[in-house]
């Protein structure tokens, strides 16, 4: 059974990029890390290939305004 955690927070620019190298600093590390998400953690064990994929979004509506959003997804399968 899989399950899904998600933590959705409002980050400066600073913060987020702050965010975003901790956790490349880990997985390059190329050791097992673990990940924060919300007031649980994640233990992760990522071996050294792994699938990558980035998408962005632009959306416009009239009630909404104009909005971006880039996903980034990366997964595997632990050794």
């Amino acid at each position: 059974m899989a399950e899904k955690n998600i933590d959705e927070d409002e980050l400066d620019r600073t913060e987020a990029a702050d965010r975003l190298r901790e956790i490349a600093d880990d997985l390059e590390s190329g050791e097992d890390f673990d990940v924060d998400i919300g007031n649980k953690t994640i233990s992760l064990r990522p071996p050294s290939v792994i699938g990558f994929e980035v998408g962005a979004r632009e959306s416009s509506s009239i009630l909404r305004g104009r909005r971006e959003s880039v996903t980034i997804t990366m997964d595997w399968r632990p050794d």
